[in-house]
């Protein structure tokens, strides 16, 4: 990423910051049904005001999924039917996170001129509880990277329940899987539970990143630059498909379809503080995982240069980084979700998901 684009990141809203900084407005939780956008309890400001929310919304027409700029103020800028109000002819298609990403410095400076424009004029926003929120990739263009046993102490608490015994000491580079594209949900959908195959499903709540720019053996030292932003994620796995079935390996009991939650929205990465980040996991409200990204062992750098090393890497590839300890599996005795269950997810400073555990029928 050149040091223009890495700017453009950093620079976000600087000028804007009486929109994004602007009045909270409280958006009740309606835990009953987790696919409603009132799920949103608010949206708080972001940590660094230098920072833009875009979320892929579905908006009150009922059309496909298109970009929305989230405000710190609770409302949604649609950016296509802002853009076309001012004539802005978009360097990206404007239902297309992914086109979005990759359209660089271009697209940037447009949404900025966006925010810019909302904070001296009224702009065509909605309230977020007036907005279904979708995945913000519905359709990743590959299989979503994974960083296994990036916590010691999840490693650890795994060691006695895992049915391979042969790892016995912490790895020396990261461990990476992926999670087939069909996992992708929404931030408040369904999980579904086919009781025939998923009575060990687990919560793994994860920080995302998103990537900015295309790229193949990234020094390590020159790997943030290529960090688009951060989203919540939740690793669902089912635990005796992982570990006992096809030989062991965990592709299949990652990647059943539904089992990783994103959202609600991508922070741009000046929006963020890492080391702020705490990464939890509450199950019908009672907290199950508190971590923070201080104790992953593979910060960000180090995991995206070593998965790029011979591999390339796209504009909006998405790579979880792993979870902290406090899954269920290793629990005593151990918990597993159930239908009917809420399994919320939250990155502070980034945003919280909820979604429903439902049979299928």
């Amino acid at each position: 990423m050149n040091q223009n684009r890495r700017e453009m990141l950093k620079i976000g809203s600087t000028a804007f910051g009486g929109v994004l900084m602007g009045l909270q407005s409280e958006v009740k939780a309606q835990t009953q049904s987790p696919e409603a956008n009132d799920s949103v309890q608010n949206v708080q400001p972001l940590v660094n005001p230098l920072g833009l929310r875009f979320a892929t919304c579905q908006f009150k027409d009922g059309k496909a999924g298109r970009i929305g700029i989230v405000l710190d103020n609770g409302h949604v800028i649609d950016v296509e039917t802002e853009s076309k109000r001012h004539g802005m002819k978009l360097a990206f298609g404007a239902n297309s996170m992914l086109s979005f990403v990759a359209s660089g410095d271009s697209g940037m400076a447009q949404m900025q001129l966006l925010v810019a424009k909302a904070a001296k004029s009224r702009v065509m926003s909605v309230p977020v509880n007036q907005v279904k929120f979708l995945s913000p990739i519905p359709k990743p263009q590959s299989n979503i990277y994974c960083v296994g046993w990036n916590y010691l102490e999840h490693f650890e608490e795994g060691k006695e329940a895992r049915a391979d015994k042969a790892v016995s000491t912490y790895p020396q580079s990261p461990v990476f899987f992926s999670k087939a594209t069909h996992t992708m949900n929404d931030p408040f959908g369904a999980i579904p539970y086919d009781a025939s195959f998923t009575g060990t499903a687990d919560w793994e709540a994860e920080l995302a990143v998103v990537i900015g720019k295309r790229g193949r053996n990234i020094p390590e030292d020159q790997a943030m630059n290529y960090v688009f932003g951060y989203s919540a994620f939740n690793d669902t796995t089912v635990r005796e498909v992982q570990q006992k079935r096809h030989g062991g390996q965990w592709f299949k009991g990652k990647s059943l379809d539904g089992y990783g939650p994103m959202g609600p929205w991508i922070v741009t990465a000046a929006g963020v503080v890492l080391d702020d980040i705490r990464i939890i996991c509450r199950v019908n409200g009672v907290e199950k995982q508190n971590g923070s990204y201080k104790q992953m062992y593979f910060k960000i750098p180090r995991i995206i240069a070593e998965l790029s090393r011979g591999l390339t890497l796209e504009p909006g590839d998405i790579i979880a980084t792993g979870t902290p300890p406090g899954v269920g599996y290793s629990r005593k005795p151990p918990e597993f979700l159930k239908p009917g269950d809420i399994m919320e997810t939250e990155i502070t400073g980034v945003g919280v998901i909820r979604n429903i555990i439902r049979a299928e029928t």
